[in-house]
């Protein structure tokens, strides 16, 4: 078999789209043409990525708040904030150009999601000809909606968290039921756990095995068979062009994560300064059976954050290099982060969100040809 390559998810929204979800935030535009410009970026999405030779297409999350908001509201101002929730949450990150995210507030229970990565995928499906994705958030992201000390009044964080861990296998079983081939669960709070960031206070309580514990609860609902197509996905964040923790070493996060039962991973590694120390941890924490399931590890081949466009000779030597570290039958290729976790993001260093679009479509084409050369070189065509 060749050397299976998929993208992590997200795309740039269209500058078109950005602004009409600043309209419908201030009430001069409606759900349904909110809907209709959605769908339109959506199926160029996907007709567009199919067009790069993509053996699995995303629709670019086009109709998600965020990679990690999309269950608790329905634009990152908080226009259709879920129940039970204020907006004045804990930062979930601060960047490394000063700008930051936050999360809502979880203010009582129960815990339900408001939409399901199911409601947009199975929008999507009837506009791709080939196999689709679905990215969904962990429940170690969603864990920080609770207050860190304070308990929320008659509703326990252990009853919270049990709420939680249905919630996000509900998100899963139903991505898989709408269609999707492959379901990957973000998890970028991952690295940032390992960074003690002071304007930050949650990222200084080495939460790291907790968030490992509790994402494993869910994924030890699903047989080996499923978690095969079960992914987990890590990076050290990217938004407006900046990252989040890309100081934390991969030393500090992958002995944990590699813990998780998922059936492979999708890493952030084409901006990586030591690639080749990352390709050894990954050969040697990466398990060949995780409670009966290999896990393929799907290296970062392209930077999201960088306008200059790999060449497929650049993808295929990094690839043939992590084969020197990597099992080559436990090796895959991705792109180092979602193009857009955010759906407000004008891309500086690109100069606008329509213009990444087009350098993350040339990028993927080169992460496929790449791929496709490795694989060749690798004797795996």
């Amino acid at each position: 078999m060749p050397i299976p390559t998929e993208p992590v998810g997200s795309l740039p929204r269209p500058a078109k789209l950005q602004e009409a979800i600043a309209k419908f935030d201030e009430g001069k535009l409606s759900r349904e043409q909110l809907d209709d410009v959605q769908d339109e970026a959506c199926r160029d999405s996907i007709e567009r990525m199919e067009a790069t030779g993509a053996p699995i297409v995303s629709d670019g999350e086009q109709r998600a708040s965020s990679f990690a908001t999309y269950p608790l509201t329905d634009t990152l101002a908080g226009t259709g904030l879920a129940d039970n929730l204020a907006p004045d949450g804990q930062y979930f990150a601060i960047f490394t150009d000063g700008h930051h995210r936050q999360l809502p507030r979880l203010t009582g229970g129960p815990f339900r999601y408001k939409t399901y990565a199911a409601d947009y995928l199975e929008k999507s499906l009837p506009m791709a000809s080939k196999p689709m994705k679905q990215a969904v958030i962990a429940p170690s992201m969603l864990a920080l909606v609770y207050p860190l000390d304070d308990e929320v009044p008659g509703y326990s964080r252990e009853q919270f968290l049990n709420d939680l861990v249905d919630e996000c296998e509900k998100d899963i079983r139903r991505c898989f039921a709408a269609g999707a081939k492959r379901v990957s669960i973000d998890f970028t709070e991952g690295r940032l756990a390992c960074r003690n960031d002071p304007d930050n206070p949650w990222t200084g309580r080495g939460m790291l095995d907790q968030f490992v514990a509790l994402n494993n609860r869910v994924l030890d609902r699903f047989s080996p068979e499923e978690r095969k197509n079960i992914g987990i996905h890590t990076c050290p964040g990217g938004d407006c062009d900046a990252t989040h923790s890309a100081d934390v070493d991969y030393a500090e996060l992958l002995p944990s994560m590699f813990k998780m039962n998922a059936g492979y991973f999708l890493m952030q590694l084409a901006s990586e300064k030591d690639k080749e120390h990352v390709y050894e941890l990954c050969g040697r924490y990466s398990r060949e059976d995780a409670n009966g399931v290999p896990q393929v590890c799907f290296i970062g081949v392209v930077n999201p954050q960088d306008p200059r466009v790999e060449t497929a000779e650049e993808v295929c030597d990094a690839l043939v290099t992590a084969s020197k570290y990597i099992p080559k039958e436990r090796l895959g290729s991705t792109d180092d982060c979602g193009f857009s976790p955010f759906s407000v993001d004008m891309k500086p260093k690109h100069g606008s969100p329509d213009f990444a679009r087009d350098i993350a479509f040339k990028k993927i084409a080169a992460r496929v040809e790449g791929t496709r050369m490795a694989s060749e070189r690798l004797g795996m065509a």
